[in-house]
């Protein structure tokens, strides 16, 4: 392994470089990127400045100091909350392993604002309410499946809502939940009706499909984590003809929480590759179905991920324990793409992350 040092002063912290396997040496005021391109170290880069994206690493290990010069939409507060980082901005505050994004890790779709009308609602469970959007203007909207959007509802605050459709047509699909502490979910649940306009906007995140890799896929959905994971399960069979297994569990608490669950099991005996198991994790009656933890019945069914893609969503403790089975039984982290779905009070609570 290779050492460089950067040529700044005061140089503190090691960051080790997972595609170069070289290890550059940081000054406390200086940033990954800088002490990388000084080292002549190829890294990506685009503007230097924190708006682009195009310096967009993988923080696997360390930490560092972002600051709040950078643009939300070269890096998310979700993204970073996954552990991504800026290279440009990312100031270490101890020694570092990072990797930049592969070309399979990023996407670049233009980000659009749409005006947006409530084309169909639909009530999914008990607290679960379907909305369609009809695009009014500002398309086309171009996303991939497993992204997400900004979404402004009548006299709420933006929230983040995962598109649940196929990237297809000029309508969009969200599945709102009205969670705990969730004033606009509740006002969604409450207030919303057909005709309503609505602002959209994106799309972001990174926990999408990679249409490109060839091993079997764990998509693992908890409550209206199912968006995401129903526009990437759709799009794989759909769009892409992805011919690999492709294992999707859905867990939620009791039989009311669950559904969609004929639609997929159409799609299962449709497709041959896809498998589709629901959990109830506190059932309140008897039943037939599985039961437990969601990642206890994949424990029991996948003993080796080695090779694998994992698309995880929903609630965060369930997309934690999930991501840490997946790379117990050997899914590479990068290859664990998770989207961990927060209410408003816990937002507030990680605002500084």
């Amino acid at each position: 392994m290779a050492t460089k040092q950067h040529s700044g002063a005061n140089v503190a912290f090691k960051v080790h470089i997972r595609q170069t396997d070289e290890t550059i040496e940081v000054g406390a005021d200086g940033t990954v990127l800088e002490a990388a391109l000084d080292a002549g170290i190829d890294y990506p880069f685009g503007c230097q400045s924190g708006n682009c994206g195009a310096c967009k690493s993988r923080l696997l290990d360390g930490k560092v100091e972002m600051g709040e010069a950078y643009s939300e939409y070269a890096l998310t507060p979700e993204e970073r909350r996954q552990g991504l980082i800026l290279a440009c901005q990312a100031q270490p505050k101890t020694d570092l392993r990072v990797a930049w994004l592969e070309l399979d890790e990023t996407v670049m779709h233009p980000q659009r604002e749409l005006d947006c009308s409530v084309a169909a609602l639909e009530q999914a469970t008990h607290d679960i309410r379907v909305v369609r959007l009809k695009i009014d203007a500002g398309g086309p909207y171009n996303f991939s499946a497993g992204q997400y959007a900004r979404v402004t509802f009548p006299g709420q605050p933006p929230r983040d809502f995962s598109m649940a459709n196929r990237p297809v047509g000029d309508v969009i699909e969200f599945h709102v939940r009205a969670m705990d502490g969730g004033s606009v979910s509740h006002w969604v649940a409450q207030n919303l009706k057909p005709g309503d306009k609505v602002k959209a906007e994106g799309p972001m995140g990174l926990a999408f499909l990679r249409e490109k890799h060839t091993g079997p896929i764990l998509a693992a959905a908890g409550g209206s984590g199912l968006a995401p994971i129903k526009s990437i399960v759709e799009t794989a069979l759909g769009e892409y003809g992805l011919k690999q297994p492709i294992h999707l569990y859905f867990g939620v608490r009791d039989e009311r929480d669950l559904y969609l669950v004929d639609h997929f099991e159409a799609l299962a005996a449709k497709h041959a590759n896809l498998s589709f198991v629901p959990v109830l994790s506190a059932p309140s009656g008897d039943t037939e179905r599985r039961t437990g933890f969601l990642h206890e019945a994949i424990a029991a069914d996948l003993k080796d991920l080695d090779g694998w893609k994992a698309y995880l969503a929903g609630p965060p403790v369930m997309v934690d324990a999930v991501a840490g089975l997946a790379t117990k039984l050997g899914a590479r982290a990068e290859d664990v793409h998770a989207d961990p779905f927060y209410n408003e009070h816990e937002l507030t609570q990680r605002a500084g992350l």
